[in-house]
């Protein structure tokens, strides 16, 4: 289980700026769970923070031996740029770095299903974000389910356009579909039953159908 003590106002920015940065290059959630494993492996021992940073570079330069797909390497990249931008002046204390990056991990599950495009970047000198509590519940929500093709589960009818319908599904996604056959006997508010027809990379849901 990923740690849950809080963060202070400098180590929440910096959760943030990871996970909005990791999101928009793409990088698969999976390799992010993967480094932290392998931090959380060895932060009992004095030089840990050291070995972890030499481990990011370490999957960087072997990526191609050691990845199970043609895009891990890039993955690595990315989370070895991100951590050195965001995380290296953490290096003495491993404990924190595994507690940012714990957070930054939950929170790309957040900002994967949410809108992103409005969110920017905070440096030291503006308003530092808050990891609310809604957003830390739709993290743990998306952490503790797995996701399969086929999968029956209910919707909130949210929103129909057209033949475009936009479900919420467990209290924290929104899908939108094209729904040529169902939109026009679906209303706002209605509970249905959808299937998923698609999953992410990551394990997320990508499509649905209604039923």
């Amino acid at each position: 289980m990923l740690t849950t003590e809080s963060l202070t106002e400098t180590e929440s920015q910096l959760a943030h700026n990871l996970a909005i940065t990791l999101v928009k290059e793409e990088t698969d959630v999976n390799e992010v769970g993967k480094v932290i494993a392998y931090l959380r492996s060895i932060v009992e021992q004095p030089d840990a923070g050291r070995r972890f940073f030499s481990y990011l570079k370490t999957l960087v330069t072997n990526g191609r031996q050691i990845g199970h797909s043609g895009r891990t390497t890039g993955y690595y990249r990315s989370i070895e740029r991100a951590c050195n931008q965001y995380l290296q002046s953490q290096q003495a204390n491993a404990q924190t770095v595994l507690k940012i990056l714990g957070w930054a991990m939950r929170l790309m599950r957040y900002y994967k299903v949410s809108p992103i495009e409005d969110i920017s970047l905070t440096d030291s000198t503006s308003v530092q974000p808050e990891i609310s509590q809604r957003q830390a519940e739709i993290a743990e929500l998306l952490q503790s389910h797995k996701f399969e093709i086929d999968q029956i589960l209910d919707a909130s009818v949210i929103s129909v356009k057209g033949n475009k319908v936009t479900y919420e599904i467990l209290g924290a996604m929104k899908i939108t579909e094209k729904e040529p056959k169902k939109a026009s006997v679906l209303q706002e508010g209605q509970v249905i039953q959808v299937k998923i027809v698609a999953l992410k990379e990551d394990g997320s849901i990508k499509s649905v159908k209604c039923i």
